[in-house]
């Protein structure tokens, strides 16, 4: 789960981590108030959506006066946002946060990110903040540096002194600095974040260490263990479809392709999506009913693929196991009569009582096809699909 950089500011916050004062604004008249309350001679007025790049899509202006601050939030809000991050559809704007600005000397990078190939957390840090991580480690790797921390372990002094004297820091700055990164170690195993990232770590003219942007994601199975983040959640940053899939109990990804599909187990949908783009087609969705999907669920399903006006055709591709195939076959023969499926349909059955579940499919009024193995699956979707077998 994402949060806003606002959130995420407040909980760094928590954590003893320094960031500018400023306030949360839904309108132009809000984020002027906001700044007439802050003690500061210029201003950024930021737009709050849960994607990076908002510098260079016209989402960060760094503003004067008062009057300055409530004609960029006029220009922010409701602008459809468009980053490297958000894809060409772009997110829309309907909050700003207001702070100070501050006086930057140099930018860091540091972050605490959850290493899975590990099994620890990595501490990160680089002397080239402000930009994507992503780009420094392409173009100057040497100029990151990394220590991992064992689970349940805290953050060592030594370890935070190496990265940040690697980063050029000396005196007083290294003490607030190791405060900072043992801070976002704790919250990540206090919060179960899988990402505390800190971009940029400023050095301001006097010295001191200011968070200016903040990241934070926290693993989503962890979320029933602390509610007071689930109650951070922004349905409006999430696409509709998931939401309603979400709300459904149905694990659902909206992708950008043609075929919509509907597997039982995310590892076979994972398969099924990469026999899908070698059959030459594209997925439109990744939606795992689980293995104790009932008619209902298989019929909501349905409704939430369909609802994606990209979908050309649907494949179904169900191993039965603890969801027996007969069972699943009556569950897609009601809601397909229930939904009215008006796009090609390939299902393929494998499994605990697949004889029996092909014969209801074949035994029904409906028209689809039933495909042998997931390679003639894919192939017969991808030709009404837009692909090549």
């Amino acid at each position: 789960m994402n949060v806003h950089e606002y959130q995420a500011k407040s909980i760094l916050a928590q954590y003893g981590v320094p960031t500018p004062a400023g306030g949360l604004a839904l309108t132009p008249i809000e984020a002027r108030q906001v700044a007439q309350g802050l003690d500061a001679d210029r201003f950024v007025v930021k737009a709050q959506v849960h994607a990076g790049g908002r510098g260079k899509g016209g989402g960060i202006r760094v503003v004067n006066t008062v009057d300055e601050v409530q004609a960029a939030a006029k220009e922010i809000l409701w602008m459809n946002l468009v980053t490297h991050q958000t894809g060409p559809e772009g997110k829309l704007v309907r909050k700003v946060w207001v702070e100070g600005a501050t006086d930057i000397a140099r930018e860091l990078y540091v972050a605490v990110v959850l290493d899975r190939g590990a099994e620890r957390l990595a501490v990160i840090a680089s002397p080239y903040g402000g930009m994507d991580i992503e780009e420094v480690a392409a173009k100057n790797p040497e100029a990151i540096f990394t220590t991992w921390v064992e689970p349940g372990q805290p953050l060592w002094p030594f370890q935070a002194r190496r990265l940040l004297f690697s980063c050029g820091l000396q005196g007083r700055q290294v003490t607030i600095g190791t405060a900072i990164l043992k801070g976002l170690v704790q919250l990540a195993w206090e919060k179960e974040a899988t990402l505390a990232e800190i971009n940029p770590l400023a050095v301001t003219g006097g010295g001191e260490l200011v968070a200016l942007d903040a990241k934070i994601n926290f693993d989503d199975s962890a979320l029933k263990r602390h509610p007071e983040i689930a109650d951070l959640a922004d349905p409006e940053e999430t696409d509709p479809l998931e939401r309603e899939a979400t709300a459904q109990g149905l694990n659902y990804i909206r992708l950008d392709g043609t075929v919509g599909t509907m597997v039982n187990g995310a590892g076979l949908a994972m398969a099924t999506m990469d026999v899908i783009k070698m059959a030459g087609a594209e997925p439109a969705n990744f939606l795992d009913v689980g293995g104790g999907a009932s008619e209902e669920m298989v019929a909501t399903g349905f409704e939430v693929i369909l609802s994606d006006p990209n979908v050309e055709a649907i494949l179904i591709n169900i191993f039965g196991g603890i969801l027996r195939c007969d069972t699943l076959a009556a569950g897609v023969v009601g809601a397909a009569r229930k939904v009215g499926i008006e796009v090609p349909l390939v299902v393929r059955l494998e499994g605990t009582n697949v004889e029996e579940g092909r014969k209801i499919l074949a035994e029904s009024d409906l028209s689809f096809e039933v495909a042998g193995s997931i390679s003639e699956a894919a192939a017969k979707i991808a030709l009404v699909a837009g692909g090549a077998s």
